[in-house]
């Protein structure tokens, strides 16, 4: 079966399998106390600035939650997309853990803009409204979309006029950089983002995400949160040698490039089948379009991938950091025979 579900099917990258092999030599200090983790701390320094306060995770659900935990109390609220993981993939997290509303909005492609927070600002002041305290934003968004370094920074400065914190759910940050081809701090530190969870997971590692702040003081207690929280791993080297070798010599933009590469190379493919409409404009490694059942089903002999919307039978198919051009070329020509 060739994969095309997600990034989360694919396996290790062969340079991080060495550094964890690499890392399970000898002993190390438990709970972050060893020389990994402070050399992954460098590495975000490196990308954000010493001005920072990094966190490495278990899971992108514990970063994302944590992450608005301390930007929150109970009585604040979440303004998101309606589509966004923390709202639709994360089991209701958010809410049970932070005790929280999340307030959403509907967006074809899954990006907020000023406008869209504006109209939920109604509540604040209100005694008997959750008050919205935190934008979250996600980068690149569930539908394949990419944020601007200027839209990133209307909304951080929307926040900051309003009292409100800027959170970006950066599970496939490293598919945004690549694709926006600019520094990573010029659509997170610089354009007013407070907190990025930072992905690993999606983009080669084996396991392992990292909550960055962009102001120290807001980490203030977080290490206390983390383990109270159930997100802090005793053996953290085995987390933090990923990060170290996969922000190593720009690994984790090759990884993306190549992951946007093949799923664009799909979507121009796919353009040419009758029988198929792609969606959306490819600008990460996710590709939608719609399948009719009966083809989503010959294809499924083949080739793993979901769909996204039962009511139109819109498909989404996601490349890796090993996806390979034969595969994607097989994905196309086997469409043509079945879908024409």
């Amino acid at each position: 079966m060739i994969n095309f579900a997600s990034d989360n099917y694919s396996g290790v990258h062969p340079r991080i399998m060495q550094a964890l092999a690499a890392a399970n030599e000898g002993c190390a200090c438990a709970y972050g106390d060893d020389t990994y983790t402070a050399d992954a701390d460098a590495a975000f320094k490196a990308l954000f600035g010493d001005n920072i306060a990094s966190y490495i995770m278990v899971n992108g659900t514990g970063a994302n939650v944590l992450g608005l935990a301390a930007l929150m109390r109970p009585y604040h609220a979440v303004v998101c997309s309606a589509m966004a993981h923390i709202n639709v993939d994360e089991t209701g997290a958010p809410e049970n853990v932070l005790g929280s509303k999340l307030l959403t909005v509907e967006s074809n492609d899954g990006k907020l803009t000023p406008s869209d927070v504006e109209q939920l600002l109604f509540a604040k002041g209100v005694v008997h409204h959750s008050q919205p305290k935190v934008i979250s934003i996600t980068q690149s968004t569930e539908y394949g979309a990419v944020y601007t370094p200027e839209e990133v920074k209307a909304l951080g400065e929307f926040a900051r006029e309003h009292d409100m914190f800027l959170h970006m759910d950066g599970a496939r940050i490293a598919n945004a950089a690549a694709a926006l081809n600019v520094d990573v701090a010029s659509f997170t530190r610089d354009a007013g983002v407070h907190v990025l969870s930072f992905g690993g997971t999606k983009n080669g590692m084996m396991f392992g995400e990292a909550v960055v702040f962009f102001d120290p003081a807001l980490a203030e207690g977080f290490e206390y949160l983390r383990k109270q929280n159930l997100q802090l791993l005793s053996k953290m080297r085995f987390a933090s040698c990923q990060f170290k070798e996969l922000l190593r010599d720009g690994l984790w933009l090759e990884t993306a490039r190549h992951s946007n590469a093949m799923a664009k190379r799909l979507a121009e493919g796919l353009a040419d089948v009758p029988g198929v409409k792609v969606c959306n404009k490819v600008d990460v490694n996710s590709v939608f379009a719609i399948i009719s059942p009966e083809h989503q089903k010959a294809l499924h002999k083949q080739f793993a991938f979901y769909e996204w919307d039962e009511s139109t039978h819109e498909v989404r198919l996601v490349c890796s950091f090993n996806t390979t051009e034969q595969e994607v070329d097989s994905f196309i020509a086997t469409a043509k025979t079945i879908c024409a």
